[in-house]
């Protein structure tokens, strides 16, 4: 899994529509293996990118979660939290 791919799903405020591009956007490098498509592959590249991303807003609309939605300034502060476990 890329590590790379943030989870946008039960966030308040709700995740961007810039922020679903960014994860399809990734997810779409992983599984090409390129981060920069040649111009043959443009095409092909850029429209898996735009699928991704509309199945990736369906998704998010579509869940029914029941907890509490997170707040996305507490899990910055958690994750930095661990990253300084992590490389100290």
């Amino acid at each position: 899994m890329c590590r790379n791919i943030k989870t946008l799903a039960n966030f308040e405020p709700p995740a961007t529509d810039d922020e679903v591009h960014a994860s399809a956007l990734q997810f779409v490098r992983k599984l090409s293996g390129m981060t920069h498509p040649s111009k043959a592959n443009e095409a092909a590249f850029n429209q898996a990118v735009e699928e991704v991303t509309a199945a990736a807003r369906r998704l998010i609309d579509s869940l029914e979660i029941r907890s509490e939605p997170r707040d996305r300034e507490e899990e910055m502060r958690k994750a930095k939290e661990r990253s300084a476990k992590r490389f100290a």
